[in-house]
């Protein structure tokens, strides 16, 4: 998919199956019909999940091909779908039907856009929309290359958008979000733009994917404190 002339965003979803055989659908893509079979394969699908407004575009798709699935909003998507019926949005406290599976965290202090950011258990696994993007430098060029160059999205370092990193007036609140993250001691980093590749250690407290998470999000960890 693409969002503005000329820029390529390719997403990835993640598909989690819970502890009781059901599935966990994360941040859904296009859905056509070999999509959803495959993954019909894989159980039936009890949860569709929204990880921030801007990740909405698909949800009616998987709603009317799965209408028993319940749906999630993320801070603020609600009012802006009126046409969709969620079943519940998004707290920081995992919803009891998936909190034995995965924990989660929503990453406030900014005017721009809330994202809840989820933590798997089992494989240790932290699933981030865009607070960090990170695109081959083969999938981009021209001007909306030189754009994604110039703003970081560019490479296996990745960043956040410049703008979104600058719309975060309480730095404070997006700290003590980043701390719940950390606290999570993950091993794994799972992106919807880019690439997911394997992360190198950080320092002795951390594991490659904190390492990640601390390196995009300067400043959250008090290191540069611009909140009062």
């Amino acid at each position: 998919m693409r969002f503005g002339p000329g820029f390529p965003y390719p997403t990835r979803m993640a598909i989690v199956r819970l502890g009781d055989g059901t599935l966990w659908i994360w941040s859904p893509i296009p859905l056509d019909d070999a999509l959803a079979k495959a993954v019909e394969a894989l159980g039936q699908v009890h949860h569709l999940v929204a990880p921030n407004k801007l990740h909405h575009l698909f949800l009616e798709g998987w709603s009317q091909r799965f209408p028993d699935a319940r749906l999630y909003a993320a801070p603020g998507l609600v009012k802006k779908r009126r046409d969709l019926s969620f079943d519940a949005e998004l707290g920081d406290a995992p919803d009891p039907s998936w909190g034995a599976d995965i924990d989660q965290v929503i990453f406030r202090g900014s005017f721009f856009l809330d994202e809840v950011v989820f933590f798997h258990r089992a494989s240790r696994t932290v699933l981030v929309t865009d607070l960090v993007q990170r695109f081959a430098p083969d999938q981009v060029s021209g001007l909306s290359g030189w754009i994604m160059r110039a703003w970081g999205l560019v490479g296996e370092r990745g960043s956040t958008p410049r703008e979104w990193r600058a719309s975060f007036w309480n730095r404070r609140v997006a700290r003590a979000a980043l701390e719940e993250a950390l606290a999570w001691n993950p091993e794994k980093l799972v992106i919807a733009h880019g690439m997911c590749t394997r992360e190198r250690a950080g320092g002795a407290r951390e594991r490659p994917a904190l390492a990640a998470l601390r390196r995009h999000w300067p400043g959250f960890d008090g290191s540069r404190d611009e909140s009062s």
